[in-house]
């Protein structure tokens, strides 16, 4: 997107309507009060591009390279978007500040582009605000940012994470156990760890040892009290014959 400036309240510097877009159509009401009849509100309502659920959309062999495609649910919404986006001076992309925002801000500003609904250097901004006030609005229309790409690129780590594990594992858990739906990247990592240490468990085959510890002390030293008490000196045998003893160095047996 391109970075620049804005004034507190109406359009800023930007000459004609702009088109703001925000993922929930709950909020259009409310922000429509701040931001004034300048500004052209829509909502994306989540994302507006996924991961196919098909083979190769995410390549570890190409760098973690990851295919997306516009969501089949989505085609009135987009043709919205885009529609408006050509008519539109600039676009303010006021998706939630978090990481899921941030990722669904960068795929709506992609698909805009790769539909041609962007003219040469029409602006096109991030914004983000922490609540729904007028003054944390208008704040952030007046200080418009770049999208943050590392946020982005968490998202997708996740996502691909995701599409990896549940990709490969899912038909094996509905071959297993009818009637579950995938098979997440945490929940699946988490039952392996059980079962490797279950399976670890019922490996464990106990051993009897014996501890051997040596008292110094002179004759008629109380045992049990401890050197500290004016008892014994305990000391345990750490070599045996130029060998190191271990745990199980006086195994029975």
């Amino acid at each position: 997107g391109s970075r620049g400036g804005g004034s507190r309240g109406g359009g800023g510097d930007l000459p004609g309507r702009t088109l703001m877009v925000v993922e929930s159509p709950a909020k259009i009401a409310t922000l429509s009060k701040f931001v004034g009849p300048e500004y052209e509100l829509l909502a994306c309502s989540g994302h507006v591009r996924a991961l196919p659920s098909k083979p190769g959309s995410v390549a570890p062999d190409r760098g973690f390279e990851m295919v997306f495609e516009q969501a089949p649910s989505k085609g009135r919404v987009v043709q919205a978007l885009v529609q408006a986006a050509r008519r539109s001076s600039a676009v303010v992309l006021a998706t939630d500040p978090d990481r899921e925002g941030e990722a669904i801000a960068w795929h709506v500003a992609q698909l805009l582009a790769e539909k041609g609904a962007l003219s040469a250097g029409q602006p096109v901004r991030r914004i983000s605000f922490g609540e729904i006030t007028k003054s944390a609005v208008l704040d952030a229309i007046g200080a418009p940012r770049e999208i943050d790409m590392p946020l982005v690129r968490a998202q997708q780590a996740r996502q691909a994470v995701d599409y990896l594990v549940g990709f490969n594992l899912s038909p094996i858990l509905w071959r297993k156990l009818p009637g579950c739906r995938s098979a997440g990247r945490v929940q699946s990592v988490a039952l392996r760890l059980l079962a490797e240490r279950e399976e670890e468990v019922l490996r464990f085959a106990p051993s009897e040892y014996w501890r051997i510890a040596l008292g110094f002390g002179p004759p008629g030293t109380p045992a049990g009290e401890g050197a500290a008490e004016g008892g014994l000196l305990e000391a345990e045998p750490t070599t045996l014959r130029g060998e190191p003893l271990g745990k199980l160095g006086f195994a029975h047996g």
